[in-house]
């Protein structure tokens, strides 16, 4: 089965990083704007991993676990953050919202391909 991840991030440009990302790794790719359109879309064709930014408006990544964990079909999904390193209220609050791995946008950035292929 080919490896496909859903996109839940804001920003444009780092939305576009992520998905040429997947795209030179081979992964296919969803993306999403709001925690409703990703459980809709999540629904249809089971990610294999959520990647969310914690510090999207549009997409409140808060919403979104809260989503994924109540529903019996996407509770197991995992769900990966990233967060600007010096704000670590908001690592803490993702973990405790059922994301099951939080990251630095640094160290997110440095490891998004093995990321994408499920290495790392």
């Amino acid at each position: 089965m080919k490896r496909r991840v859903l996109i839940a991030v804001d920003d444009i440009i780092f939305a576009s990083k992520v998905r040429a990302a997947a795209e030179s790794q081979g992964v296919e790719y969803d993306s999403a704007r709001s925690a409703e359109a990703a459980a809709a879309k999540a629904k249809s064709s089971l990610p294999s991993l959520v990647i969310a930014d914690l510090h999207g408006l549009r997409c409140d990544p808060f919403a979104l676990a809260e989503t994924f964990k109540a529903d019996p079909e996407l509770c197991d999904v995992p769900l990966l953050g990233f967060f600007s390193h010096v704000q670590t209220e908001l690592r803490d609050r993702a973990l405790a919202s059922g994301f099951d791995r939080v990251l630095a946008r640094s160290v997110f950035s440095q490891t998004l391909p093995e990321i994408l292929r499920g290495d790392g």
